[in-house]
């Protein structure tokens, strides 16, 4: 008797494999679909829009968009807080003591320290950043002079919401032993930017404009059930 196993023949292996690139590329497109379908619909849905609304308003904040990424920006120092005592002007390349605001934004380590222009992008870099297999940065920068226009948009909350805002933002910073954020080097960017070691992770349902709108959300104000652009955000906004 003959024990030996037959060959599998060509073709068989040939339709195997392509049945199996197939499933998997279906599986590609019906993910595509949903995760789309999913992040403009739920940013469509407003939350928090009657708290705001109720409450007093007197601290001015901002948010602002390059029509990307998405910043929140607060005043360096008020009654509430005190941003120049974490934030230090000291770590910009400017050191200017004149400015009123700070921006702040969390997103990829990679995309701010590595892609200073979109014509810089890897491959690698947008892979780990959707995947979450790289670490986050806060990325602050500096400013005295803040334009109202579409990509600006100013917002008036209460004093009991900006300090629940502040705690937020605070909480995205990782701090070492002496409870002071991690300060990056970095010589890509402005005279007025700075970078700090981020918690969390970014990834396709986690995005720079996430935190953003979560920033919004844990203050009361008014934002998206969830979303990953910016548009998601601004679109409460209009």
């Amino acid at each position: 008797m003959n024990w030996q196993r037959k060959p599998i023949q060509p073709m068989k292996t040939i339709k195997r494999t392509l049945t199996i690139l197939k499933k998997t590329l279906l599986g590609i497109a019906l993910f595509l679909a949903l995760y789309l379908t999913s992040a403009f619909v739920l940013s469509k849905i407003t939350v928090n829009s009657e708290e705001a609304q109720n409450q007093s308003q007197e601290v001015e904040i901002f948010i602002k968009t390059n029509g990307v990424h998405t910043d929140v920006i607060v005043p360096i120092k008020n009654e509430f807080k005190d941003w120049s005592s974490m934030i230090k002007v000291e770590n910009t390349k400017s050191k200017d003591t004149t400015t009123t605001h700070i921006a702040m934004g969390w997103g990829d380590k990679g995309f701010y320290l590595d892609t200073p222009e979109w014509s810089d992008l890897k491959a690698s870099t947008a892979f780990n950043a959707a995947f979450a297999l790289g670490s986050s940065a806060m990325h602050t920068t500096f400013c005295k002079s803040i334009k109202e226009d579409e990509n600006c948009v100013k917002i008036k909350i209460s004093p009991e919401n900006y300090q629940k805002l502040t705690a937020y933002i605070e909480d995205s910073f990782q701090l070492d032993d002496n409870n002071n954020p991690q300060f990056i080097q970095a010589t890509t960017y402005g005279k007025n930017d700075s970078f700090y070691e981020a918690k969390g992770k970014y990834n396709l349902f986690h995005t720079c404009n996430s935190w953003a709108n979560n920033a919004l959300k844990s203050s009361n104000q008014k934002a998206a059930f969830w979303t990953v652009t910016d548009s998601g955000i601004f679109c409460h906004y209009q």
